[in-house]
């Protein structure tokens, strides 16, 4: 639309490449495919941002947002209940691993993330020992960007306008194995390798000043870092020999998108905390969650304890109502089995592109995919800054969506393409992206 740059600041958008031609404006959405205000269809090849799991188009979301709005629009949860809070925590607690049984609702996946580095602070405080209150994390990770979560999160760039942040945010590295050639011929030599990052990290801090590590069961920035074998085996002993909180960051890695409602049950790993957001309503409504262990509310459990936090329209009851509407498409479709029956066909097709000089790495699990870009294949050299932002910004963005595909050419690490279809995506979608993409990385490599 001509006049979407007059009002409208655009989220993470460089406003001004904008300057001299129109915003893309979407306005329809059915089942993997999206269009836009001139009528082109695209595949949506990230649904939507790592959120519309269930896919465009479903009407019974859409009901049940109008039904729960006709019946109660609002209310807080601030020491009152309404049904659909009630009813989802309840459901949610029976889906995940272990005994995470308490859900602190939010609107966000930025706000799970605050919420629990809030908790973890505060739980120390009210079992003695009140100097725990740092976090560790891994370079290039992103956790959100309120304060809390920015400071978490790994990467320079999006926080230098903002510093000075929270302090307490310690970093170490992640589970690139494609850039870590010394353990190339044994990714659990790897795993141990960065798991045991996490237990120096924790010592040269003090273990009375660490409160918690963060961690996504699959790295989304800098392209898809799936776990190394062993890694989260190791990480969940180093956090219960020194008393550290392992936060499960599943923002995007829960409801499906790796094949399991939650990725620590995936990789078999019992966190003390999980963050979500996004997929819990496949982007029907807002809505987030902090789900927390028993024995982490215990201190609040007092005649006079509270933990002092919430936001207005965390647990909204339209947005509740939705995500039960949603989970209840994934029971009844087995969207869960779906993504297990098509995640290996999802990969094959993927790692067709191989054979293009471009590609240097293929990676990822479930749904989630990461196309790491090189010049230099046998090298694995990457590109510069100069050359990615020509890459990346100059011609891939562009021209993956002129040719249909959305998706997303992320330069936050090493560049990258990367892939999250909705989980009703299947052969065909897959074949569609793999084209596509051919084709303009093609391009792209002629153009180098």
């Amino acid at each position: 639309m001509a006049n979407a740059t007059d009002h409208l600041w655009m989220h993470f958008t460089r406003m001004a490449s904008y300057s001299a031609g129109e915003v893309p404006t979407i306005v329809r959405g059915e089942g993997a495919y999206v269009w836009d205000s001139q009528g082109r269809r695209y595949l949506d090849g990230l649904a939507g941002l790592f959120v519309v799991n269930a896919g465009h188009g479903r009407t019974e979301l859409a009901e049940a947002a109008a039904k729960q709005a006709g019946e109660l629009a609002y209310f807080p949860l601030w020491s009152y209940a309404h049904p659909k809070a009630v009813e989802l925590a309840e459901k949610i607690a029976s889906l995940t691993p272990a005994d995470l049984n308490r859900v602190f609702f939010t609107t966000g996946g930025s706000e799970a993330v605050e919420a629990a580095w809030k908790l973890a602070r505060a739980y120390f405080k009210r079992t003695g020992k009140p100097n725990k209150y740092k976090v560790v994390s891994r370079y290039i990770a992103y956790h959100g960007t309120s304060m809390g979560a920015l400071s978490i999160t790994g990467l320079p760039g999006i926080k230098t306008d903002f510093e000075p942040l929270v302090p307490g945010a310690v970093k170490v590295p992640n589970t690139n194995l494609y850039r870590a050639p010394e353990h190339g011929d044994s990714p659990e030599a790897f795993g141990r390798w960065a798991a045991e990052e996490i237990r120096r990290a924790i010592e040269r801090e003090g273990p009375d000043t660490v409160a918690a590590v963060f961690l996504e069961p699959v790295q989304n920035s800098g392209g898809c870092f799936p776990p190394p074998p062993g890694y989260f085996e190791r990480v969940r002993e180093i956090c219960d020999a020194y008393d550290v909180l392992l936060v499960s960051d599943e923002v995007i890695c829960s409801w499906g998108r790796l094949g399991e409602y939650f990725g620590a049950v995936r990789y078999g790993y019992r966190p003390d905390i999980i963050t979500t957001a996004k997929g819990i309503t496949s982007g029907y409504a807002p809505l987030g969650a902090m789900i927390a262990s028993d024995r982490l509310m215990e201190p609040f459990l007092t005649e006079t304890g509270m933990f002092a936090h919430g936001v207005t329209f965390g647990g909204h009851p339209v947005s509740c109502a939705v995500a039960l509407a949603n989970l209840e498409v994934f029971a009844r479709e087995d969207l869960i089995g779906h993504v297990r029956a098509n995640e290996d066909a999802f990969r094959a097709t993927l790692e067709k592109l191989h054979d293009l000089p471009i590609v240097g790495d293929v990676r990822g699990d479930g749904y989630f995919y990461g196309i790491e870009l090189v010049k230099d294949k046998a090298t694995r050299a990457t590109f510069d800054e100069a050359e990615s932002e020509r890459l990346l910004r100059g011609f891939l963005s562009t021209a993956l969506f002129s040719a249909g595909l959305y998706c997303r050419a992320d330069d936050r690490g090493d560049p990258v393409v990367q892939l999250a279809p909705p989980l009703i995506a299947e052969q065909q979608q897959f074949d569609e992206m793999e084209q596509i993409l051919r084709a303009v990385l093609t391009e792209a490599w002629a153009r180098l």
